[in-house]
């Protein structure tokens, strides 16, 4: 079956490069507008999955109109907890700010959660989804969700294995690939492109 990943259009809080997690705004006009006229570009699954925030539901709506997408609410992005909506002028100078870096980005936000606790979260809710597909037996399905999502998700199910920086997507951007499972009922993605 063919999985396609993509990360919702820009918001003004990612044209700032700020952490915008649970933060529920909308795309900017620009975006939309980009959406729009890039829309035959996209694939057209049969199944849409987004996460519960705006800017993924906008961008659904935008690239598949007339398909509800099925909301999967752990797809939404990290938790960034006192870190939310700052950028990294911002955080200069805040000790914890560093220390989080230095963990190669693995600690929890202060207040929010740590890449492992995301990573557990945003995978749940794929297998859900994928569960969801297979039982349905359907052939394309896209996931229309934010950057750290679908970092997260590769990481635990590509094929061959790449890590969680590996999988940057651009907004409006993303991956497609073909989700299989074994005789053990372990799911991957592999020919992953993007």
């Amino acid at each position: 079956m063919q999985v396609y990943f993509i990360r919702h259009g820009s918001t003004a809080g990612n044209l700032e490069r700020r952490y915008v997690g649970s933060t529920d705004e909308g795309l900017t006009e620009a975006a939309r507008e980009l959406l729009k006229q890039n829309k035959d570009r996209y694939p057209q699954p049969e199944v849409v999955f987004a996460s519960p925030l705006k800017r993924c539901l906008e961008t659904a709506e935008l690239l598949f109109p007339g398909k509800d997408p099925e909301i999967l609410k752990d797809l939404r992005e990290c938790d960034f907890g006192e870190f939310e909506y700052k950028n990294y002028q911002e955080l200069q100078g805040d000790e914890r700010y560093q220390q989080w870096i230095d963990s190669g980005g693995s600690m929890a936000f202060p207040g929010g959660e740590s890449r492992a606790q995301f990573t557990r979260r945003c995978c749940e809710a794929f297998l859900e989804g994928c569960c969801r597909i297979l039982e349905g037996g359907v052939s394309s399905a896209a996931f229309v969700v934010h950057g750290g999502t679908i970092m997260a998700v590769l990481d635990q199910f590509s094929s061959p294995h790449r890590d969680y920086f590996d999988w940057q997507a651009g907004n409006g951007q993303g991956f497609s690939g073909t989700l299989s499972v074994d005789e053990r009922g372990r799911i991957t993605v592999s020919q992953i492109r993007s």
